[in-house]
């Protein structure tokens, strides 16, 4: 095989100066964290992917562009497949797709200390998704969610906790986005801008099988499920998100640069 062109050199070396500069101006995943929710409509979060190993569900994640899913750092396992359109797992219908990944690049600033930051990463797909109204990627956000604003959150994670119980078809629930003051007061020295709380009064949550999965207000995403509460759904403590809007640059100049 002959040398990489100019191209693929440039790319290169944007990418890798893209991870310096990201980290160098920087700004929680102890569990896998719908519960209180309902089935979703078919179909009606046709950005909504699974990460598979084989048949095990590990995590969720979010169509962002054909050939991207966005999820969390901390999903990283090896082997994955990310299926999409899907809602029955048990009985998938026609509008099923399975594409294997062929690239993981989380965010350089995520670390396994346990800190939950940048809880972020990407996976290059080896083929684009086909788009339709059942598998569609969503708009990336041009501005961070206001507390109170109403939002919804998608997964195959287990319904009750802390007993499993997970569902054969995607479940939502809506909640509303805590601000950034009241998330600090619930997890006392552990939120970062970087973050960012949702949660209801009925204690409506993500949990253990839905990281990695959509925060979606008004049609745009804007979080990705990362930790919470252990169990799930305390009322006064709610699930943590990676607020994608702090990092929208990153996300864009990445897909670019691959």
């Amino acid at each position: 095989m002959g040398p990489p062109s100019g191209s693929h050199i440039w790319k290169s070396w944007a990418f890798f100066l893209l991870l310096w500069t990201t980290c160098a101006g920087s700004f929680l995943a102890d569990d896998d964290r719908v519960l209180k929710g309902q089935p979703c409509l078919p179909h009606s979060q046709p950005w909504q992917a699974g990460l598979f190993q084989g048949e095990q569900l590990l995590c969720g994640g979010v169509l962002v562009a054909p050939q991207w899913v966005l999820t969390a750092a901390h999903c990283q396992k090896p082997n994955y497949t990310v299926r999409l359109g899907e809602h029955s797992l048990q009985n998938p219908d026609n509008s099923k797709q399975e594409i294997k990944v062929d690239r993981f690049i989380p965010h350089p600033c995520h670390s396994s200390s346990g800190n939950n930051k940048h809880d972020l990463m990407l996976l290059r797909l080896q083929n684009s998704a086909k788009v339709n109204n059942k598998v569609k990627p969503i708009d990336l956000p041009s501005y961070c969610p206001q507390p109170k604003q109403d939002c919804t959150v998608s997964g195959w994670g287990t319904t009750t906790s802390p007993r499993e119980n997970f569902p054969n078809t995607l479940y939502c629930a809506n909640l509303y986005i805590w601000s950034q003051d009241h998330c600090e007061k619930a997890y006392p020295d552990k939120i970062s801008d970087g973050m960012v709380c949702a949660g209801n009064s009925n204690g409506a949550d993500t949990c253990q099988g839905d990281s990695g999965g959509p925060l979606v207000c008004k049609g745009v995403l804007q979080g990705i499920t990362s930790w919470g509460a252990d169990p799930c759904g305390t009322v006064d403590k709610p699930g943590v998100y990676t607020s994608v809007c702090r990092y929208t640059n990153w996300i864009k100049k990445t897909i670019h640069a691959n």
